[in-house]
């Protein structure tokens, strides 16, 4: 697959995961699907320079339990950063950044498994 209908599809199944975990009410509200489409890309662009920015700085974390804690952390910071550029979506504070990072985390590999059953890889 090239690389620009690559990222089409990973965009696309980013936006349906944020849509579900929308629709869940886990977190995070949105409008519909083209606000899902713009929060996957906003999130992808903000995700990429906050985790740029920490390697940058020469910060990694490790595995483990408290690798995981500090990779949600991060992923709702993103998310309520991500929050003040996109419109129809609304992240309800830290907790509910918290549990929407844990949600779309959850949702994206059971979406990811059930690709790879069928050999696609997003």
């Amino acid at each position: 697959m090239g690389y620009i209908l690559s990222f089409l599809v990973a965009l696309i199944v980013a936006a349906v995961v944020i849509l579900i975990v929308g629709r869940l009410n886990l977190g995070l509200t949105v409008d519909g699907f083209g606000a899902a489409i713009i929060a996957a890309l906003v999130i992808s662009i903000v995700g990429t320079i906050v985790w740029w920015l920490l390697g940058l700085l020469g910060i990694s974390f490790g595995g483990g339990l408290l690798g995981a804690i500090i990779y949600i952390i991060v992923a709702a910071i993103i998310l309520m950063i991500s929050d003040r550029f996109v419109p129809g979506m609304k992240v309800k504070g830290f907790t509910g950044a918290i549990v929407a990072a844990i949600a779309i985390g959850v949702v994206a590999w059971i979406v990811s498994w059930f690709f790879g059953l069928f050999g696609i890889h997003v």
